[in-house]
């Protein structure tokens, strides 16, 4: 049997144009799924939205979220925080300055983004970080246990004592130290210590957190709960100890040579 259809058509070029309309709407498709958030662009000087392109924006998709309610995307609502910033120029792009204290300005390394303030579940519906005395089945099985340790600042200044150990369930690992703030510390109660940064001394059993100083763990976010964090309580925290690895110290915004 041939496989010419008319004398100038056959089925492998019918199968190369199916493959070309196929491939084309795939692409039309995921353009349109990466302009369900952050579209229509917005201009920063002057500070305006660009054209809605409709062809482009997709039909809003509703959410279910774990934690109970629904998400709609998209819904074109705009970023209206007010930071303490000025720009450094009058072009558009140019760098940002905070005006404030910058480690909570949300400028630069101390950006965040705005999440929902609900703390990440596990797939059964339980909290997916949390601090060790809430849960006497997990135990500190690999490493050492640095609580009742020191925690020193970039300055080698004592803020604190390690209390205690938050995980994640999910991935089963540590995600942040707890610690309580000594006397003379500026305030009272515990902060978080994100463990990426930080440093475990078990020759000194000290907890080294060279992103900021000892005086600077007063102005930790705190959490509304104490046995809870959400999922926008993590991202302050994180914001404020990488804004310390640039203003913790005037010196560390100047050149290194």
């Amino acid at each position: 049997m041939s496989p010419a259809i008319t004398p100038s058509i056959d089925v492998a070029q019918l199968v190369l144009y199916g493959f070309w309309i196929f491939f084309f709407g795939l692409i039309y498709w995921l353009r349109k799924e990466d302009r369900r958030e952050g579209y229509p662009l917005e201009s920063d000087n002057p500070r305006r939205i660009g054209p809605n392109n409709q062809i482009l924006i997709p039909t809003p998709k509703t959410f279910k979220l774990p934690e109970g309610g629904t998400y709609s995307a998209p819904d074109f609502k705009r970023d209206t925080r007010e930071f303490p910033i000025e720009r450094t120029a009058a072009a558009g792009g140019a760098p940002l300055e905070p005006t404030g204290d910058p480690m909570l300005s949300g400028v630069g390394p101390a950006a965040y983004a705005k999440r929902h303030d609900a703390p990440e579940l596990t797939r059964d519906g339980r909290d997916q970080v949390i601090p060790m005395r809430t849960d006497p089945a997990v135990t500190v099985l690999a490493g050492p246990d640095p609580r009742g340790w020191d925690v020193v600042g970039g300055d080698g200044k004592v803020a604190g004592t390690v209390k205690d150990i938050w995980i994640d369930r999910a991935d089963v690992m540590v995600r942040y130290l707890e610690v309580e703030l000594a006397a003379g510390a500026g305030a009272t109660g515990t902060r978080l210590i994100p463990m990426p940064l930080l440093q475990l001394r078990r020759d000194s059993k000290r907890v080294e957190v060279s992103a900021i100083l000892s005086k600077h763990f007063a102005q930790v976010p705190v959490l509304k709960n104490p046995d809870r964090v959400t999922v926008m309580e993590e991202e302050l925290v994180s914001a404020f100890y990488a804004g310390g690895k640039l203003y913790a110290e005037p010196r560390r915004l100047g050149p290194l040579l």
